[in-house]
């Protein structure tokens, strides 16, 4: 396992061993002892999967605190554009946005930090995204930024997308409640 720093500070590209032979491969998605090393948190109180069709966007999503959470999110079946943006005042990275393409074929993940949306897109017929969370859902604490105010080029321009998703403010509408370095 490597743990490979991004652009945004605090977000992480995780490549993990991918093991092959005649039957298949094998995976270890997490190893405490690593994330302890990068100073990571290792506590998840939840996780889901979600399995989206090609072109289909989530996102981009998060929680307000005091229910905002660290994520971490892998693909465990086709391929997706991953991306994060950077909410937290103050961070030389604010607005910014991160994308990477997760798939079951490398099996890399992406270490979300708390004070970060997150959404994606599926590239491949359809993909299957697992989700880590620090934190429980809570529903009047779950929110997002509309997912064409980042700046980010998506993989096409007719994406299917929900109307929750499609309702949500602008970054620049936005008033972030997460300040950097905490």
């Amino acid at each position: 396992m490597k743990i490979k720093a991004s652009k945004l500070p605090g977000c992480y590209e995780i490549l993990n061993k991918v093991f092959s032979d005649t039957r298949g491969k094998f995976v270890k998605t997490f190893h405490a002892p690593t994330f302890k090393k990068f100073g990571l948190n290792t506590t998840f109180k939840e996780e889901y999967y979600s399995i989206s069709l090609k072109y289909v966007v989530r996102g981009l999503h998060f929680q307000l605190p005091p229910h905002d959470h660290v994520k971490l999110v892998y693909c465990v079946s086709g391929n997706v554009k991953d991306v994060v943006v950077d909410l937290r005042v103050g961070s030389p990275t604010y607005g910014k946005h991160l994308s990477i393409e997760l798939s079951s074929e490398k099996g890399n993940m992406v270490y979300i930090p708390k004070g970060m949306a997150h959404g994606f897109c599926g590239i491949s017929k359809t993909s299957t995204l697992v989700y880590k969370t620090s934190t429980v859902y809570s529903p009047n604490k779950d929110t997002g930024i509309k997912w064409d105010s980042v700046g980010i080029f998506w993989p096409k321009k007719n994406i299917i997308i929900s109307e929750r998703d499609r309702s949500f403010l602008t970054l620049n509408e936005f008033k972030s409640p997460f300040k950097f370095g905490k």
